[in-house]
């Protein structure tokens, strides 16, 4: 589901298959690292599902495609960079087959947007940053199953330092006026994900 639409995009810039494969594996790769079990490539998965659904909204599928691939190509619990590290990564990438400045500093601008996912003047940054955050809204059991996962990638922590680091982050999308920006996701997924932080936030 996620190779195909990689290479069929990078094939739009590039002729050498060779790197365009080479770019699908050290994604694959990142993805896969053992110590990810929620930002994985069913992230990724998820979230190509959502923004396919709402194709017709986006102004420029390819930005946001790219963004998609490589927001979280890194991923290091221990760093609070990963968001800027992850949108160098995909700038290098889409240089280097020769992607227009005007894709490579919009992508590099949504993925440092999905380190606090706040209102963007771009609407389509607005329904990447809200893809992002879906799961938020997800049933009961799907939600449950991500705050596992997302328990799993940061168990180096025991639960002293974990529980309110985690606080903090519930706290944040709970005081926000509203955590999707975009009405299509607001009204999809906006009242069960104030639940679902809610009462995960009781728990801990």
């Amino acid at each position: 589901m996620l190779k195909q639409p990689f290479i069929n995009l990078l094939k739009s810039y590039t002729s050498d298959t060779n790197l365009v494969h080479k770019y699908w594996h050290e994604l694959e790769e990142a993805y896969s690292q053992k110590g990810r079990h929620y930002h994985t490539l069913a992230h990724l998965e998820n979230m190509l599902v959502e923004l396919n659904n709402i194709k017709t909204e986006i102004q420029d599928w390819d930005t946001v495609l790219f963004s998609l691939y490589y927001h979280d190509a890194v991923y290091n619990v221990l760093k609070s960079d990963n968001e800027e590290q992850s949108a160098d990564l995909a700038q290098k990438r889409m240089q280097a087959i020769g992607v227009p400045t005007h894709i490579v500093d919009t992508c590099h601008t949504q993925i440092i947007a999905t380190k606090k996912h706040t209102l963007s003047d771009n609407t389509d940054t607005n329904y990447f940053t809200d893809a992002d955050l879906s799961v938020l809204g997800k049933d009961p059991e799907t939600y449950t199953l991500y705050t596992q996962q997302v328990r799993k990638e940061y168990s180096i922590y025991p639960d002293l330092l974990y529980k309110p680091g985690r606080k903090k982050v519930l706290r944040h999308f709970l005081d926000m006026d509203r955590i999707f920006k975009t009405d299509y996701f607001f009204n999809k997924y906006e009242s069960a994900a104030k639940k679902n932080l809610q009462k995960e936030l009781e728990t801990l």
